[in-house]
């Protein structure tokens, strides 16, 4: 496998993002909670005029909401399906090459289960994939 990943952290452990998804790391100035919305959508921010959908990542994956001291520190911009989201993750390290294709692991613990797109190598070590439509998507569609 030669794509690239974008190494991030989420509810304190590492994993990774397909680059090639990526638009850009930002530092949202604001997000707006959305009455109503989901637990996992944290708010929505302005991004060059365009509005952001942020997802709380850690919620995403059902460990409740992440904890915020000063709003969301990183968010990854990512399109998916025309739209415009901010994955809102602990920090986004580096940008590594996959050594291998992904593999199914054998259980990587609840939530990651279900988000996952299996386990590649990196110079890093193992990296478990995230799949961007599952963490858009939030815990609903993970449970299925």
């Amino acid at each position: 496998m030669s794509a690239m990943l974008l190494v991030v952290t989420v509810a304190g452990r590492r994993a990774a993002l397909p680059a090639e998804r990526v638009n850009s790391v930002v530092e949202p100035a604001s997000v707006v909670p959305v009455p109503r919305a989901p637990v996992h959508v944290a708010g929505l921010a302005a991004l060059r005029s365009r509005p952001l959908t942020i997802i709380d990542c850690q919620a995403a994956l059902g460990f409740g909401l992440a904890p915020s001291q000063d709003g969301i520190a990183r968010a990854v911009v990512v399109e998916h399906e025309g739209h415009l989201y901010g994955l809102a993750v602990d920090a986004a390290d580096d940008i590594v090459p996959a050594l291998s294709e992904p593999n199914v692991p054998a259980d990587p613990g609840p939530g990651w289960n279900s988000a996952s797109l299996g386990v590649v190598e990196s110079p890093l070590g193992p990296l478990l994939v995230l799949d961007i439509g599952r963490l858009v998507a939030g815990t609903a569609a993970l449970d299925v």
